[in-house]
């Protein structure tokens, strides 16, 4: 006979990865998912069958079921990772989001639909850089911010006027802003370049919450808050197709046929809902009024077919999600974990918040997607792998492993 071969015991790091994960997060997510696909499936239902000459009208529907497919292998995959590896792997992600940002300049596409150069070809798919680059910059911040009370201060001479003002910005906290302000200042320049209002909104929310958790000083937000806002309004100002959407939103009215004619379909098709709504697959809308149906819009249609009720419970699940995902954050291991989680959970939220407003007319236009309901293949794997991370995170959460 012969000896079985011993089995190697875990490492400590390995039997943390291996923790029980949040079971209410994940249900939540899968559940919105769920519902997303099958909100797709009944928005995009009309032009799929339009575009592919009466040929099929699931080609939407098959394809985000695809994606959402593999979104969910990488979430299982990635909620299995030990989530301390993001700190070695922050700094690449964020230059590979650089870099292709860098790419999509020249080599994007987008003009023609969306008024701006936003994706790129990477083999089958099609590439939103955005979407890493919102990645990158959560990863980044949050190694970084992790270790600020640990690191050793810099020291600068008072015999020198230089050291003296240099020990100034320093006792400020200026020096230590300038990693951050530095990354934000190249990724939203890039972004203004394809441009991108709406992704530029969202790093500077992220980025902002996430230096805020992290201990930054309080009057940094004031300065840095009406500097973005004061650059943004002239952005708005000086881009012919951002000063238009926020003409459109003030009176959609005055060009019912063109300019405002988007934001007036979804009104009507959320009004059309009423309380329980036109029933699933019966909105009239979708029928080729209403522009973007299946993908910014899609609350809209989701609105018309379940009405006020349906639209409450998705609302529900959202906010369920971002409580759930704010408990994780504090019961994280540690302050990598906690801001990872505090950045993604924001992330979400401004998406979720910021796109109702949009098809309620509450805000301009900004081509904001709604998390596990709009159509797109980058944003959904992207975002299911987030979730994955998450679930990362709580595996390792000290409350779950006492229990």
């Amino acid at each position: 006979m012969f000896a079985r071969k011993a089995k190697r015991d875990l490492t400590v790091e390995e039997q943390l990865a291996r923790g029980p994960l949040d079971v209410p997060f994940l249900m939540l997510a899968l559940l919105l998912t769920g519902i997303g696909l099958v909100a797709v499936f009944s928005a995009s239902y009309a032009s799929a069958y339009y575009e592919s000459g009466s040929t099929s009208s699931y080609s939407y529907f098959i394809k985000q079921g695809i994606n959402a497919g593999l979104g969910l292998i990488a979430m299982i995959l990635i909620s299995h990772i030990n989530y301390q590896t993001y700190r070695i792997i922050s700094v690449g992600v964020l230059a590979v989001s650089v870099i292709l940002l860098i790419l999509v300049i020249p080599f994007g596409f987008g003009k023609e639909s969306v008024g701006a150069q936003r994706w790129i070809y990477i083999g089958p798919f099609n590439l939103q850089p955005s979407e890493i680059a919102k990645l990158g910059v959560i990863l980044f911040f949050s190694a970084r911010l992790s270790k600020r009370d640990t690191e050793k201060k810099a020291k600068w001479s008072k015999r020198t006027a230089m050291g003296r003002f240099l020990l100034f910005l320093d006792k400020i906290g200026f020096i230590e802003l300038l990693p951050y302000g530095g990354v934000l200042l190249v990724i939203l320049f890039l972004l203004y370049l394809e441009p991108h209002m709406s992704g530029m909104i969202l790093i500077l929310l992220v980025g902002a919450m996430l230096l805020f958790v992290g201990g930054i000083r309080l009057y940094w937000f004031f300065v840095g808050g009406g500097l973005a806002a004061g650059v943004l309004g002239l952005i708005i100002l000086n881009t012919s197709y951002q000063h238009g959407r926020v003409a459109t939103w003030l009176n959609p009215w005055a060009d019912p046929l063109n300019d405002g004619f988007q934001i007036i379909q979804s009104l009507l098709a959320i009004g059309s809902g009423g309380l329980a709504g036109l029933g699933l697959g019966n909105s009239r809308q979708k029928f080729l009024y209403l522009p973007e149906e299946h993908n910014d819009f899609i609350f809209s249609i989701w609105c018309e077919e379940m009405g006020f009720i349906g639209a409450a419970i998705v609302v529900a699940l959202f906010a369920l999600l971002i409580m759930r995902g704010y408990w994780i954050a504090i019961h994280a291991r540690d302050r990598f974990g906690a801001l990872i989680v505090v950045g993604i959970v924001t992330l979400l939220a401004a998406q979720v918040i910021l796109n109702i407003c949009v098809v309620t007319n509450s805000l301009p236009t900004t081509g904001i997607s709604l998390p596990f309901f709009s159509y797109g293949g980058t944003a959904l794997m992207i975002q299911l792998a987030e979730v994955g991370i998450v679930l990362g995170v709580s595996r390792q959460a000290p409350a779950y492993r006492a229990g």
